[in-house]
């Protein structure tokens, strides 16, 4: 295998862990003043993810600076010609983490709601983006013959691109509903299971409806066999849901309707790699001469092979690290877990009651 192929393969990697696990923190995120019907509930919602969602966004970090090193004409032509939806996929992914930080700076009840929107607000525009980006990315874009983009934002904005964020965004809402239930005990795991159940429908019906187009505009067999194993996870996930646990009478079989749900995520970015290969970026202008291809968007084979020994080194520790914290944070947690606010002080001068 020639080392842009693999590079190719190791970028897909990337995002696929990218979307599996940032994919619940953006749906635990949206789904904030839903499932939360009180301050201690909503703080247990943030408690699931807090450990893990920073670390969560290494993969895309990381999948940045692979496509950056490996593949500078990809990363070039994506990054400017996307630069307005990229740039607003960053700044939600740091108002969010902002929010993260100071919602919890000040007892008001104002005060953490505003953060709290600013979480779903973070958590949704990049949900939504994401899915147009990687959409545009497979059905291609106006590249001229110097390989620089020559449409507009209202050119991503088509109507397969917005079918696409609407598919992230319903796969997401429902891996996060799911993830709530997994990591919660009493009413909210009772609520994100029921919930889990309503969004599934709309994934499936999505999922099923984004995939079909993409498959029937242009399908290898790898493709075509990655997405119905996408599927079919996704059904079986939504079934374990609904089917009661052998060990908590109160419960559902949430750990496998995770892996489902995680498995079809996984494989769908997989099947839109696999229909996009061998091209980055394929152009809609004049296909075989202005598309980007593994081959000539890649670095120099020194490049590549000085990358790999760095990824070789480097990458079990990091999948080590992150499978350790969620090892630690493995238990479920509840409102009983979460201390109760202390009362603010009187103001200065005043007399408490």
């Amino acid at each position: 295998m020639e080392l842009s192929t693999l590079w190719f393969l190791l970028i897909a990697l990337l995002f696929i862990g990218y979307f599996v696990l940032e994919g619940f923190d953006f749906g635990v995120g949206m789904l904030l003043p839903v499932l939360g019907r009180d301050e201690r509930e909503r703080r247990v919602m943030i408690n699931t993810i807090g450990p893990v969602w920073d670390g969560n966004e290494v993969w895309l970090i990381t999948a940045g600076g692979a496509m950056f090193a490996a593949f500078p004409e990809w990363y070039a032509s994506l990054f400017s010609g996307f630069y307005l939806p990229l740039l607003l996929i960053l700044l939600a992914l740091i108002l969010r983490g902002v929010a993260f930080e100071y919602r919890g700076k000040r007892p008001a009840a104002s005060w953490k709601r505003r953060w709290d929107w600013c979480i779903v607000f973070g958590s949704a525009v990049p949900a939504f983006l994401w899915g147009v980006a990687f959409a545009n990315i497979v059905r291609g874009v106006p590249l001229n013959a110097e390989h620089d983009y020559t449409g507009n934002l209202f050119t991503l904005l088509n109507l397969y691109a917005v079918l696409g964020g609407l598919t992230t965004v319903a796969l997401f809402l429902t891996h996060g509903a799911i993830f709530i239930a997994l990591k919660t005990v009493g009413g909210i795991r009772h609520r994100a299971n029921l919930l889990a159940e309503r969004l599934g429908v709309f994934a499936v019906l999505a999922a099923a409806l984004f995939l079909g187009v993409t498959l029937l505009r242009r399908a290898t067999p790898a493709a075509v066999v990655l997405a119905v194993l996408a599927a079919l996870c996704l059904i079986g996930g939504l079934i374990a849901n609904r089917m009661p646990s052998r060990t908590d009478p109160a419960g559902r079989r949430e750990g496998w309707a995770f892996v489902g749900t995680a498995a079809a995520i996984a494989l769908a970015v997989a099947s839109l790699f696999a229909d996009l290969y061998p091209f980055v970026l394929p152009s809609t202008v004049d296909p075989l001469t202005n598309s980007l291809t593994v081959g000539n968007a890649s670095s120099t084979p020194y490049t590549l092979k000085i990358m790999t020994w760095v990824a070789v080194v480097f990458t079990p520790l990091v999948l080590l690290y992150q499978g350790w914290t969620y090892w630690v944070f493995r238990r479920r947690i509840g409102t009983s877990h979460i201390p109760e606010e202390p009362a603010p002080a009187p103001a200065s001068g005043g007399r408490a009651v």
